[in-house]
């Protein structure tokens, strides 16, 4: 009789298909749409500078959370990624608070890009509805990763060549023009404070690196792979966000990249930006910006495959329904997953709350960084002998820092978005209590 808490072997298995160019592909991929879009909106809390100082923090915990969730990830290489890694250092209860956090974090982040996306195409092609590019863009790209995580890894490592070239091609053209006075020009416009209330802002700058641990089961030498792959993504989104930031700003001032001409916020810095040295009817501009449309599709493809595997996770260790952790007999991916994300996600967009859904996000992926951070060092303590192929360097000094960081920066976001704040605290104490009282009718 099989132990209860096991999964049949047939069930168990993901398929090895990933290379390190993929991983990087992955990486920068997840995350590449926050230069794209959504960042703008926080030189409206902070302006230039307020922004500024709270990108440079969170950079350094972004650093440092990455080259220690590193070591999480090559000695426990699991899809649950922090989930997996919580319940070994802290238990099952707080494994299962950073596994809701991290699904969270990726279920909610894709309708924010997917509304972006609608709104790129409807650039184009105005007839068509907003709302119905983005469903239609979910189902798209739900049916790749179903097909195969390989074939969803070539397509993520293509589109984010692309966009990381644009946004090189679009620093190219700008920077000529960048002028320091416009980067000065009403730099603080709400004091110090403004800098705290744009934090969430800055985060989404890099939000979702992390999902490149949750591929490790699908990974080939993942204790190598996944070093070489986290290391490289981080230090090429360092460098884009340097490059976007300053040559967005320094163009016209910040006012110029986050205000339409009607007055309302635009979450569309970089079009602004080019608008202004080269006017909305140029070749070059209508060409960066269906570019510019790889960015979001690379983020919210690679989203949706960082989800499906967190949820597969969460039922093939049954602290969810079962079903969610059973792998397609052909294509070995995990179907139910990501169908019901897509479920979850569709029903998110139809609310049409883009910018709480993003604050929502953020608020579990730093839920994750709390716990994740604070797993490095348990493990540390009562499993001294585990295999860690990678040790993050300057241990204690890189986890504390991150979570001290994480900490204050939760506490800030909860401060300014008190009521979304109160809203994922109860969602995540609803799906417990429901964990605790539905799970065990999984073990029978």
């Amino acid at each position: 009789m099989p132990n209860k808490e096991e999964i049949p072997t047939e069930e168990k298995g993901l398929k090895r298909t990933l290379t390190p160019i993929m991983l990087w592909g992955l990486g920068v991929g997840y995350v590449i749409s926050g230069m794209y879009f959504g960042w703008n909106l926080g030189l409206e809390k902070g302006g230039t500078l307020g922004l500024a100082v709270a990108t440079i923090f969170i950079v350094v915990m972004y650093v440092t959370f990455t080259f220690s969730y590193s070591e999480l990830a090559c000695a426990i290489p699991k899809a649950g990624g922090g989930f997996d890694y919580a319940s070994r250092a802290l238990g099952k209860n707080w494994g299962f608070v950073a596994g809701m956090a991290q699904s969270i974090e990726f279920i909610f982040a894709p309708p924010a890009i997917a509304f972006a996306i609608g709104a790129y195409f409807n650039l184009f092609f105005p007839q068509i509805p907003i709302l119905n590019i983005a469903v239609f863009s979910y189902i798209v790209f739900t049916a790749l990763n179903l097909y195969g995580v390989k074939a969803a890894a070539i397509f993520e490592l293509i589109i984010t060549i692309l966009a990381v070239g644009e946004l090189i091609l679009f620093a190219g053209i700008t920077f000529p023009h960048v002028e320091i006075n416009n980067l000065k020009q009403n730099a603080l416009p709400h004091g110090w404070s403004g800098m705290f209330a744009a934090i969430p802002f800055a985060i989404w700058f890099f939000l979702g690196i992390e999902g490149v641990a949750n591929v490790a089961e699908e990974t080939i030498k993942p204790k190598r792979t996944i070093l070489i792959g986290f290391g490289s993504a981080i230090a090429t989104l360092v460098v884009l966000c340097l490059i976007t930031f300053i040559s967005s700003t320094g163009v016209a001032g910040w006012e110029a990249i986050v205000y339409k001409a009607d007055g309302t916020a635009s979450d569309s810095p970089l079009p602004l930006a080019l608008a202004k040295i080269v006017g909305n009817n140029n070749a070059l501009y209508h060409l960066l910006i269906a570019i510019g449309l790889f960015g979001l599709i690379a983020s919210f493809h690679g989203l949706i495959l960082a989800a499906g595997r967190s949820t597969f996770e969460f039922g093939r260790v049954r602290f969810a329904p079962p079903i969610l952790g059973k792998i397609h007999k052909k294509y070995q991916t995990p179907a139910i997953a990501l169908l019901v994300n897509m479920s979850i996600g569709i029903g998110a967009l139809l609310t049409g709350k883009t910018a709480e859904i993003i604050t929502i996000s953020v608020f579990g992926a730093l839920t994750l960084y709390i716990i994740s951070m604070i797993s490095v060092i348990r493990l540390r303590a009562i499993e001294p002998n585990l295999e860690r192929p990678f040790k993050v360097p300057f241990y204690p000094i890189f986890p504390i820092v991150a979570l001290t960081i994480a900490t204050l920066s939760f506490t800030a976001m909860l401060i300014y978005n008190m009521t979304l704040g109160i809203v994922f605290i109860l969602l995540i104490v609803i799906c417990f209590l429901a964990f605790k009282i539905i799970r065990p009718s999984y073990q029978n």
